[in-house]
């Protein structure tokens, strides 16, 4: 019987440069844990290639578990601009049941929020933006639930910034944040900063917390391949391990300073090296 309590967060896996073995390990944990629900927060793919995609989707619907995914950055056509205007969920075929979908688990909901677009008034596409339209459809959702049910809304990118530097910020991120807020989600889940977080923001109508995935792909930034591990306690509250490969304890998994363009430490000691892992060569940025 599948664990009520017990939800896996993943993203960033990066078909195209995934990492195997982080692969091999999740999708068992998932079949012996038997979590609730799979909660995978976008970048499927590297270059949302036909065989990226295909792979993703064999993955993703061989895992032994009810599963919501959100449409990353890197899930959007790269060369074909024509398809990424008119038709930018085509690869996606095969696996429409599971994209953006809405999980109602006993006592939680989990509701997406989309912010991958294609085409920004800026010149960098691959920075979130909440539309107006994706916005309402998330709210609308949230307040048709029955009273007392907690709500995990799923992004791909973090609404505002997590302590990077940079131009991360998503273009209608704090207004969207200040809504959940509003509405009292218990978190927002999201990836795309490819390394663990877990904070709590202020917004206008209160804090509202946020909780961010690593990767499992090769292009890893400061902390191994991981995924979260999220359980909700008897007494309601939300617990949330970064689980890895390497055995590094939760804490030192969490990022609380990391330049956006942050690479694996070159030599012991570097900064962006919270974990102490100094990679024998470095890992494809490509």
């Amino acid at each position: 019987m599948p664990d009520r309590t017990l939800l896996f967060h993943l993203s960033d896996i990066h078909f195209g440069l995934e990492h195997n073995r982080s692969l091999d390990w999740v999708a068992g944990e998932i079949a012996e844990r038997k979590p609730a629900a799979v909660l995978i927060t976008g970048d499927l793919t590297m270059r949302a290639r036909t065989r990226e995609f295909a792979a993703a989707r064999d993955w993703i619907l061989g895992l032994q578990a009810p599963v919501t995914v959100e449409v990353g950055n890197h899930d959007l056509p790269y060369f074909n601009l024509f398809e990424r205007f008119f038709d930018p969920y085509k690869k996606f075929r095969g696996m429409e049941s599971v994209v953006e979908k809405e999980l109602d688990l006993p006592g939680i909901a989990i509701v997406p929020l989309k912010t991958a677009a294609r085409m920004q008034p800026r010149l960098d596409w691959s920075k979130g933006w909440v539309s107006d339209a994706a916005l309402e459809k998330c709210l609308n959702a949230i307040d048709a639930l029955p009273a007392g049910k907690r709500v995990l809304v799923t992004v791909h990118h973090p609404l505002v910034e997590v302590g990077t530097k940079g131009t991360a910020l998503t273009h209608g991120g704090t207004r969207a944040l200040a809504e959940l807020a509003r509405r009292k989600v218990t978190a927002v889940l999201s990836g795309h900063v490819h390394d663990p977080f877990d904070m709590t923001e202020q917004t206008v109508n209160g804090p509202v917390r946020m909780i961010g995935a690593g990767t499992l792909s090769q292009r890893i930034r400061s902390t191994p391949q991981s995924f979260n591990e999220l359980r909700f306690e008897p007494d309601g509250r939300l617990c949330v391990e970064a689980r890895n490969l390497q055995d590094v304890p939760t804490e030192a998994m969490k990022i609380e300073q990391v330049p956006e363009d942050a690479m694996p430490p070159r030599e012991p000691g570097e900064p962006v090296a919270p974990v102490g892992a100094v990679p024998r060569t470095d890992p494809p940025v490509h």
